[in-house]
């Protein structure tokens, strides 16, 4: 009986280790996989269909633009250029994308999420006389998507019900109501 008992425990010990040891992500299937549009042209991997590898080229893994200020004349005082799967095709499969955000003098990204990504931001800045200033997001998805808070709260359609709004946000009718009826601005 001794014998038994010792006998299942390794046994329930050593499947434990094995499921751990098991538990990691798998490696990507090929070294890059450029996403295409065309479903006839490539298989399917990772949410998109890959061009055949033979006929990638260097213009599926660059992307012109991210050097050039934006207009950050808007509501908000911040435009965002992303970089992702959908006008990169060369990220496909890495897990990654990245977005460059210019502020105009006390501009603002406002409060936002990425559903599929956590973000790390490195931001510059530069006083001298009147410069924007800019900072970059990597992101640990090729496609993280975004939803701006204030958006999906108050300029969802159809809208959220008032009532729900006044009591989640301590809040008068009144101030819910004027929230609703605003434009709100999207800078991506």
């Amino acid at each position: 009986m001794k014998g038994d008992h010792f006998l299942i425990s390794t046994l329930a010990i050593l499947a434990f280790a094995t499921f751990l040891a098991s538990a990691y992500d798998p490696s990507p299937l090929q070294d890059f996989c450029v996403a295409v549009k065309d479903i006839k042209s490539g298989v399917f991997v990772n949410g998109k269909f890959c061009k055949d590898p033979k006929l990638a080229n260097a213009n599926d893994f660059f992307f012109s633009g991210l050097q050039n200020p934006r207009n950050t004349k808007n509501p908000v005082g911040s435009n965002v250029t992303a970089v992702n799967v959908d006008n990169l095709e060369g990220l496909n499969t890495l897990g990654i994308s990245l977005a460059r955000i210019d502020f105009a003098p006390n501009g603002l990204n406002p409060p936002h999420t990425h559903p599929r990504a956590t973000e790390g931001l490195i931001h510059f800045q530069l006083n001298v006389g009147h410069v924007n200033a800019v900072a970059f997001a990597g992101l640990s998805s090729q496609n993280p998507g975004v939803i701006t808070i204030a958006n999906a709260v108050f300029g969802s359609k159809p809208p959220i019900n008032p009532d729900v709004l006044t009591k989640a946000f301590q809040v008068d009718n009144k101030v819910v109501d004027y929230l609703q009826k605003q434009f709100w601005y999207d800078n991506n």
